[in-house]
């Protein structure tokens, strides 16, 4: 029995979002000293280096990465990088702080290991993060997931995402474009087909200009839903390859409530954990087969063991992200998912073929 076990019924005495703050600040704390940053490493790093991974020009010390939503204002990269991530995904980050949505927003459904947010793109702003990667000294490999302000009209979103690209370019390894979300509304209206032209094309221009300043590119990924149907999904995946974006991320989370058994379930907000494991991991196959591997694709959703993680390699992806599983496993999950030894089956945008 890990120390984690024995602490989290303690912890979830607290409502989800104060430990979350209690964890966020644990980990800013502890990664700003060296003898905490140390102490972390010996806890947590795992033992085992690797498998690598090249992805959309980016090498990774391993698959394994944290997604966005965990540290939404970068503020404790420090300390998750003992932790044995092979990247931090940062944000969502918004042009202009905003407070999100009201609470209660953040619920646990422990019968289910899941978990329903509505947190809304809560956020201190693209200014604030800026100046934080600004700052920071190590080297982890650090993406930045952009979203819109929920003031800002579908009509000027190009703006708030051109704003987000050209501040986060030369501070991230790579960025996400969120169209995803279902705590913005009318966000996942993006991913429609003229609507993501709208969108992409402006982003492709601009990425090139930026890239041609920068002497480098600028990867950006694409954040899909797990609830797009075929027609969708296939109009997204066909503007994504025509825009030349360098890759997806599957999915965000989810409106279904399919299977679940907590009385929460009936809160609104996207659904994450457990639950969406099976789902999100027929997507990952889906888009693999679809685009015939040359659209790298990032797994996320329901990824709380080793097997877990090695079915979303095995059905393609090039990377897993995890979050809600640290909430249940604690911050030796990665740890324990490395230290099992997965494999890395060949792949075409795996292996730069795409």
């Amino acid at each position: 029995m890990s120390l984690y076990s024995t602490l989290r019924p303690l912890i979830f005495q607290l409502s989800p979002e104060a430990a979350h703050r209690l964890v966020i600040t644990l980990l800013r704390l502890s990664g700003s000293l060296p003898p905490s940053r140390a102490l972390l490493r010996g806890w947590f790093m795992p033992r085992l280096d690797g498998p690598p991974v090249s992805a959309f020009g980016i090498d990774f010390p391993n698959p394994i990465g944290l997604a966005a939503g965990f540290d939404k204002d970068a503020v404790a990269i420090s300390g998750l990088s003992c932790l044995g991530f092979g990247h931090i995904e940062v944000g969502t980050v918004t042009p202009r702080p905003q407070p999100g949505n009201p609470r209660p927003r953040l619920f646990r459904l422990v019968q289910d290991e899941a978990v329903i947010n509505r947190m809304g793109f809560n956020n201190q702003g693209a200014e604030a993060m800026a100046r934080r990667l600004r700052r920071r000294q190590n080297g982890a490999v650090i993406g930045v997931n952009i979203g819109k302000n929920k003031a800002t009209s579908q009509e000027a979103a190009v703006q708030d995402y051109l704003l987000l690209l050209r501040t986060f370019a030369p501070l991230a390894n790579y960025l996400a474009v969120n169209i995803s979300s279902p705590n913005t509304p009318g966000l996942r209206d993006l991913q429609s087909r003229n609507l993501l032209e709208g969108l992409l094309k402006p982003l492709a221009v601009e990425r090139e200009a930026i890239s041609n300043v920068l002497g480098r590119p600028v990867p950006v990924l694409v954040k899909l839903s797990p609830d797009l149907d075929d027609a969708g999904l296939n109009d997204a995946l066909g503007v994504i390859q025509d825009c030349r974006m360098d890759g997806v991320i599957i999915s965000n989370t989810t409106l279904s409530r399919q299977s679940l058994t907590s009385s929460k379930a009936s809160e609104s907000g996207g659904m994450s954990g457990s639950p969406l494991f099976a789902r999100s991991t027929a997507l990952v196959a889906k888009v693999v087969r679809i685009t015939q591997g040359r659209l790298p694709v990032v797994a996320s959703g329901g990824v709380f063991h080793a097997a877990q993680a090695q079915a979303k390699l095995d059905a393609g992806a090039v990377l897993v992200q995890v979050y809600t599983g640290m909430i249940y496993e604690g911050p030796g999950m990665v740890r324990r998912i490395l230290e099992k030894g997965l494999i890395l089956p060949p792949h075409p945008s795996r292996d730069g073929e795409s």
